[in-house]
C-alpha cells in the first residue's frame, strides 16, 4: 500500500538513496540545499521554526495525512570535547536530537489519528559504543535511542512504531575526504572489512515500514558490519 512519507537529510547521502528506495510512495522531502521539485523544502532543521514550517509544508502536500516519518538529517564535528564552541554544541544538539523530538511531537498527532504509524531515526554506531573526538556527535545519537524507545512505548497501542537505525562507516561522499590511509584504517578495525552501503540502510527502512516489521520497535538495529561487537 501507497504511504505518505517525510524524509529528512534527502538531498544527499543516506537521505537520498533512502528518497530513491522508496520512490514508489507518495514523498516530501527535505534538507539544506535547493532543489526544484515541488514535493521538496529546503530547510535548517537545527531552528525550531524551520521545523514547525516544514511540518506546514507537508501538512499541506499530504492533505493532512502523515504516514511515515524518517529522520535522517544530521551533522557530525569531529574535534576533542575542550575545542567545541558554543555554537557547535547548540547546533548539534538541535539537529540531531532536538529536530527529531520536535517533528515527531509534531507528527504523532496524525498517526494515532489514522491509528497507525511508522518512525525511523537515523543514529550512529558512534551512539552505541562512543567515538574519541566526537564526543557531543556521540551524545546527540545515544539520546536519540533513548527518545526512540520513548516513542515506541508511548504510541505502540496506535500501531505505531519507533525504531533506529545504526549504521557504521558508510560509503557516502564524506568518506571521499579520507585519505587512503584513513580509509584503511576504518576497514582494518571492521570484522566484516568493508563500508556500510546507503542503499543497505535503505532497504532496511523499506522493511521497516511494512506490516511485516509491525512487531518491531523501539529497536536500536546495529547495521555496522560488526563494528559494535569489536574487531
Amino acid at each position: 500500500m501507497i504511504k505518505n512519507i517525510l524524509i529528512t537529510g534527502a538531498s544527499s547521502g543516506i537521505g537520498k538513496e533512502i528518497s530513491k528506495v522508496l520512490s514508489n510512495h507518495n514523498l516530501f522531502l527535505t534538507g539544506r540545499r535547493n532543489l526544484n521539485q515541488n514535493n521538496y523544502f529546503a530547510c535548517d532543521l537545527s531552528e525550531y521554526n524551520s521545523c514547525k514550517e516544514l511540518i506546514q509544508k507537508a501538512d499541506e502536500y499530504f492533505n493532512s495525512k502523515i504516514d511515515i516519518l524518517i529522520n535522517c538529517a544530521g551533522s557530525y564535528i569531529y574535534k576533542p570535547i575542550e575545542k567545541m564552541t558554543e555554537n557547535e554544541i547548540n547546533y548539534l544538539i538541535n539537529l540531531n536530537f532536538k529536530s527529531v523530538y520536535i517533528l515527531s511531537s509534531f507528527i504523532i498527532p496524525y498517526m494515532k489519528k489514522n491509528n497507525w504509524g511508522r518512525i525511523i531515526n537515523i543514529g550512529s554506531i558512534s551512539g552505541m559504543v562512543g567515538e574519541g573526538q566526537a564526543a557531543l556527535y556521540s551524545a546527540t545519537k545515544a539520546a536519540l535511542s533513548g527518545l526512540t524507545k520513548a516513542l515506541a512505548l508511548e504510541a505502540a497501542q496506535n500501531n505505531i512504531t519507533a525504531n533506529q537505525i545504526n549504521p557504521g562507516w558508510v560509503e557516502t561522499p564524506l568518506v571521499n575526504i579520507l585519505n587512503d590511509n584513513e580509509k584503511q584504517e576504518i576497514i582494518d578495525v571492521t570484522p566484516q572489512k568493508r563500508f556500510i552501503t546507503p542503499n543497505e540502510i535503505a532497504k532496511l527502512c523499506e522493511y521497516l515500514i511494512t506490516d511485516n516489521a509491525k512487531g518491531l520497535t523501539g529497536q536500536n538495529i546495529n547495521l555496522c558490519a560488526g563494528l559494535s561487537i569489536g574487531c
